[in-house]
């Protein structure tokens, strides 16, 4: 067997690397239409769709390139078994609620599977169980507790001692009947009947504020204005708050996915393990007849923890031990967003908005929450009864763990606000090799350096213009990361993912070596 080539030098997704999105304009001119979506992934996308179909007139906008963000770094499965989650729910809210996630996810799952008949989309839907195992006796009791969760609330299900995944495991329970797809080949041909019912979209339009009112009105950092009736924010961190203190009532988390090539017998099913360091085990079925296996985990706050490429290294590591890698074709990361008490948050911003929207929070299960966010939105909008309502609902009330989780999180923020202040960095920009980013001192004052494999080097200011904490290099995925609330920047200082709605300072013009 040839010994695998390494990791690719650069991030790239499989699912937009094997997808043809069409481009479309940026608004040039204030508008006004009915309901305006903001955030071109699943959730903006499938809202949009859902809308229009409503026969409303509606404007989706996306300030990069639609599918580009969350939603094309996705393992995309489609299920409603999201980790060990179903006895914590129970014990922390009662079955009533649990029941009603359960029924939310799965009715996502049903629309997805009705959607893919209805337009006869090739999207590799298929229908696949879905497994959580451990190897760890410490975590055993906590599958048949789950186990136990699952029979409560009749989940077609299954607890073994044995799975076919050749890794090491002591116990699984199963959730059979769940599925997986390509997630950008099924959102492409939604895309697609959105237009065709009168949908307009817009890409590289950026959403920075909006007008309250009773035909509230959405300003770009263009200039121009959509004015509506609806405001529905689908941008993964919100990019408008009110007074409803999103920022602080989640946190980012990263995880980091290898596509690998081999010619080892895979036995089928998706897997998540139930302990950490997690890993995430499904297949792909490629347009060229070969199989890509998706091997993923090692999830950490924004930010924060080890080199980023060492990520990527111990999934490598844990790739060669069990699956016989041919070659490592793809290498990506993406970052979600967790609630206080892991519950998303969908619905109205907040108790005083009755026309601005929000989805959020999807703790790395967005193909289903995205999707129940864009059927609940529907239905708030259309003024129709939706039972999931008050379970999502951004204003519901904190639970006491979630205050001691709030508590935590903003402790935290507290502390790498404080650390990135006190930091004292020697290292100078002359000192930074060819595609290599580290922090710097310039004229006294910390600062963030990239130097490309041409030698032109890259100066930003370090202190996020989102609140203030000091970024740190992603040198996994070459980005500037805030370790507080998960803004992400370029090298060059543009955002590329929120909160943050302004780019870094530039502290000079890019110089050659």
């Amino acid at each position: 067997m040839t010994k695998p080539s390494g990791l690719p030098q650069y991030p790239k997704s499989y699912w937009l690397d094997s997808t043809n999105l069409p481009a479309y304009p940026a608004l040039e001119q204030s508008i006004e239409v009915d309901a305006a979506v903001v955030g071109g992934g699943i959730s903006g996308i499938t809202t949009a769709y859902l809308l229009a179909k409503e026969g409303l007139k509606v404007a989706l906008i996306e300030a990069g390139r639609l599918l580009n963000g969350t939603t094309g770094s996705t393992t995309a499965k489609i299920t409603a078994q999201h980790d060990l989650f179903y006895d914590p729910l129970i014990r922390s809210s009662g079955i009533e609620k649990a029941e009603l996630y359960y029924r939310a996810a799965d009715d996502a799952i049903s629309f997805i599977r009705q959607t893919v008949e209805e337009y006869d989309i090739s999207c590799g839907l298929k229908e696949q169980d879905a497994y959580v195992f451990t190897d760890s006796d410490a975590y055993i009791g906590k599958l048949q507790s789950e186990m136990e969760a699952y029979h409560k609330l009749g989940i077609p299900s299954s607890y073994t001692e044995h799975i076919e995944l050749p890794v090491p495991h002591k116990a699984a329970i199963v959730m059979h009947k769940q599925a997986q797809f390509h997630p950008l080949h099924y959102l492409q041909e939604l895309v697609g009947a959105f237009v065709k019912a009168g949908g307009a979209i817009y890409e590289q339009t950026t959403a920075v504020d909006v007008e309250q009112g009773r035909r509230p009105k959405i300003m770009t950092l263009s200039g121009h204005s959509i004015t509506c009736k609806h405001v529905v924010s689908c941008t993964h961190f919100p990019f408008y708050e009110a007074l409803g203190l999103y920022f602080a009532r989640m946190h980012a988390d990263r995880s980091y996915v290898l596509g690998i090539q081999s010619k080892a017998h895979y036995p089928g099913g998706m897997y998540i393990s139930a302990e950490d360091p997690v890993r995430s085990v499904r297949s792909v079925d490629m347009s060229d007849g070969g199989k890509l296996l998706l091997i993923g985990g090692q999830g950490h706050k924004t930010g924060q923890g080890i080199c980023t490429i060492r990520h990527y290294e111990e999934l490598e590591q844990f790739s060669e031990q069990y699956f016989q890698p041919e070659r490592i074709a793809y290498r990506w990361s993406a970052q979600d967003l967790v609630t206080d008490d892991k519950l998303p948050y969908i619905g109205h911003l907040t108790s005083g908005t009755d026309n601005i929207y929000v989805a959020t929070g999807f703790r790395k299960w967005g193909m289903t929450s995205g999707t129940t966010s864009a059927l609940l939105i529907r239905d708030l909008i259309m003024e129709r009864d939706n039972p999931f309502a008050p379970l999502f609902s951004p204003s519901r009330p904190i639970t006491l763990a979630g205050v001691g989780k709030l508590i935590t999180d903003n402790v935290d923020v507290a502390k790498h606000l404080v650390a990135g202040k006190l930091e004292l960095v020697r290292k100078k920009p002359e000192e930074v090799a060819e595609d290599e980013g580290s922090v710097v001192t310039v004229a006294g004052k910390r600062a963030g350096a990239y130097r490309d494999k041409e030698g032109k080097l890259y100066l930003v200011d370090t202190t996020c213009t989102h609140m203030g904490c000091e970024v740190e290099w992603n040198n996994g995925d070459r980005t500037w990361d805030c370790p507080c609330h998960g803004s992400r920047f370029s090298i060059t200082g543009e955002v590329i993912e929120g909160p943050a709605e302004k780019p870094l300072k530039s502290l000079s013009a890019a110089s050659e070596r």
